[in-house]
């Protein structure tokens, strides 16, 4: 009996997201697509978008219940962004950041914030950082659990640490390990098995 799994067509594509790029494929006048990093299968869709200033993993995929379970909040599946801020968090803000706030009228789930002891070793912005002379920066990893839009830029502006770069390095157990910006990889059928079993999928 054949693996129900390769009956279907489903694909599946890590992707390195780099900078000034937008999470879509659709042609976007003059700004950088998707479209610049393939070729890719033409049904795929990003699962969960990151902004044109952010940078990190894609999920690409025509599973369409697989994007709803990884996108939906309800289902409550981690994401983990190395930000740098702008000045130095102290510990309220940190515990704001965890507790949860109310962002366009609605509170945000609780996550798990640390500051980092050094810079992680990311490729270089093709945009440099804009620097403040007199204002010290640090970088803190935030898990969350939950998508919302611009999420984590609007977290740390409403603690007075606005975010500098933004890269997402986690989505669940996957990562961008062996990844540049701009590569991609498919995933591995134990890659596959192992996310629809975290995601409760049959």
């Amino acid at each position: 009996m054949r693996s129900p799994l390769r009956e279907r067509t489903f694909e599946y594509v890590l992707l390195y997201k780099p900078y000034g790029v937008l999470s879509q494929f659709s042609a976007a006048g003059t700004k950088l697509t998707l479209n610049e990093f393939g070729p890719f299968p033409r049904d795929l869709y990003p699962v969960g978008r990151l902004d044109e200033d952010s940078e990190g993993l894609l999920i690409l995929t025509n599973d369409t219940q697989m994007n709803h379970r990884l996108s939906e909040p309800r289902f409550g599946h981690p994401r983990t962004y190395l930000v740098q801020v702008e000045g130095i968090p102290d510990g309220n803000a940190i515990g704001r950041l965890c507790r949860g706030m109310v962002i366009q009228g609605r509170k945000t789930k609780p996550a798990r914030v640390r500051v980092l002891e050094k810079e992680p070793g990311l490729p270089p912005r093709p945009v440099p950082i804009r620097f403040r002379k007199h204002v010290p920066t640090i970088w803190i990893e935030i898990t969350l659990s939950e998508g919302r839009n611009r999420q984590v830029r609007r977290m740390t502006a409403a603690v007075g640490h606005p975010a500098l770069r933004l890269v997402r390095v986690s989505i669940g157990k996957l990562n961008m390990k062996g990844l540049l910006p701009g590569d991609h990889r498919s995933l591995t059928q134990r890659e596959i098995l192992a996310l629809r079993k975290e995601l409760k999928l049959h």
